[in-house]
């Protein structure tokens, strides 16, 4: 079964089930590219459901629109941001238009969903997607507002999984901090310190992003509703701009503002730029833990072999009994991702023209996927590697007792050159830095004993 319905470019035939209509159809015919709708990401439909709701709300109050009608929207506006009918967010997120279809298809499925609320047929013009739900509205300042809020709930969902990370080799330092192991600098043997210490360092630098991601957060609480076409306000009331941004702050509990400069604010991309260059810094310091703990798991015969990760699947089809580092691998792919998507963003945020920046779609497109993989694969990490580490107590001892690096200690005691000295004599005659210290005389065999060492008070 299927409905007609018109706009000024002719007519369409639409699934009588869907709740979009003629201009999200011509939307989802011309882009149909990446094969991922808007309805992939339900962050999305539900920040255009409060950003449909305030501005209703608005006009309503101002009297712009039926007070019927008004009603009707605001109820629709309510079952998209309970998560419901997003499976009618139909276009794709790579379109040109600067989001022109996808603000239609939010029109439309609200328009339809009112119609049927009002017992009336989908496509009845009483409801009508132009001159009721985008009344006072452009895409240029509805789509990018709802691009803000739905960032800043995706991205507080990331910002619980990194925290939930962070917790996990918290634990994990305080579970190690009695095990003394060998820390190293130019994967050359450097000082002692304690698995705890490493752990701990490994959890506050990722920690330290969630400040810097909270901090790009605030510039997206600016946004331009109201601002319409290019930031003139041309068609709306002279009201709507802060009373709508007024409604979507009590609405979502986020303390949005509008922009003192909306001619700017429709046509800046900074606070983009902002949050995906917080997120691409998490993914780097993600990397580098990774490939730490890849490096001290590397064997388990023929490498460091200080940590077990947990064994989850055979790493090979053909190595009998071979355990690959899956977790540290899939974690740094999806970083790898995140980066390439943040030079797209930056690219993106580049290339606006004049009073708007018609890129948006792929920045939000590149954004909410980063923040949506590293998220699930912090989440990910965090269980299936980090909590199931454990140390290989007599691999440490060994490369700890081994390591020329312990002199470092003796330099207060008798200076740079002589502890060298010694390094040098142990290392070209094979000998155990004990055995080197006595034999050079510079220290007794009371004062190379390592018997109490410790990662903060090193000594020989």
């Amino acid at each position: 079964m299927s409905r007609i319905e018109s706009d000024f470019l002719g007519e369409l035939e639409i699934p009588d089930e869907a709740y979009y209509g003629v201009q999200t159809m011509r939307g989802k015919h011309n882009f149909n590219i990446t094969e991922m709708p808007m309805s992939q990401e339900p962050f999305f439909a539900i920040a255009y459901g409060y950003v449909k709701k305030a501005s209703v709300m608005t006009n309503k109050e101002l009297g712009c629109i039926p007070a019927d009608v008004a009603d009707a929207l605001i109820w629709a506006c309510d079952q998209i941001i309970a998560g419901k009918y997003n499976d009618q967010f139909v276009t794709d997120w790579l379109q040109g238009g600067a989001g022109t279809s996808t603000n239609m298809n939010c029109n439309e499925v609200l328009c339809n969903l009112a119609c049927e609320h009002l017992g009336l047929p989908k496509g009845d013009k009483k409801v009508s997607p132009n001159d009721h739900a985008n009344f006072g509205q452009s895409t240029n300042d509805s789509y990018p507002t709802a691009f803000h809020l739905s960032l800043i709930l995706r991205s507080n969902v990331l910002l619980k999984a990194v925290e939930d990370l962070v917790a996990s080799f918290y634990k994990k330092a305080e579970e190690t901090k009695d095990v003394l192991k060998m820390g190293r600098t130019h994967l050359q043997d450097a000082v002692p310190m304690s698995f705890g210490q490493e752990f701990h360092g490994w959890g506050f630098t990722i920690a330290d992003e969630i400040k810097t991601i909270k901090e790009a957060q605030e510039h997206l609480k600016v946004v331009n509703l109201g601002a319409t076409a290019i930031g003139t306000t041309v068609t709306t009331h002279p009201e709507f701009p802060a009373k709508a941004v007024k409604h979507l702050a009590e609405i979502t509990g986020i303390d949005f503002r509008n922009s003192e400069d909306l001619i700017a604010a429709t046509s800046d991309c900074g606070s983009y730029v902002a949050l995906s260059s917080a997120v691409k810094s998490l993914a780097v310091k993600l990397t580098k833990v990774c490939n730490d703990l890849r490096l001290l798991a590397s064997g388990p015969r023929t490498g460091l072999s200080e940590l077990i990760l947990p064994q989850l699947q055979p790493g090979s089809s053909i190595m009998p009994g071979k355990v690959n580092p899956t977790q540290c691998e899939s974690l740094t792919m999806i970083a790898a991702q995140v980066m390439g998507n943040d030079v797209t963003i930056s690219i993106a945020g580049s290339n606006g023209q004049f009073e708007l920046n018609v890129f948006k779609p792929v920045i939000i497109s590149n954004f909410l996927q980063s923040a949506r993989l590293i998220g699930d694969g912090c989440l990910n990490f965090s269980e299936h590697c980090v909590k199931g580490i454990t140390p290989v107590n007599e691999n440490i001892k060994r490369h700890l007792d081994s390591s020329l690096m312990l002199v470092t200690a003796l330099n207060p005691k008798i200076g740079y050159y002589k502890a060298a000295a010694i390094a040098q004599k142990a290392y070209q005659e094979n000998k155990t830095l004990r055995e080197a210290a006595i034999e050079s005389g510079y220290v007794t065999a009371e004062a190379v004993s390592y018997t109490h060492l410790r990662a903060h008070e090193t000594e020989l």
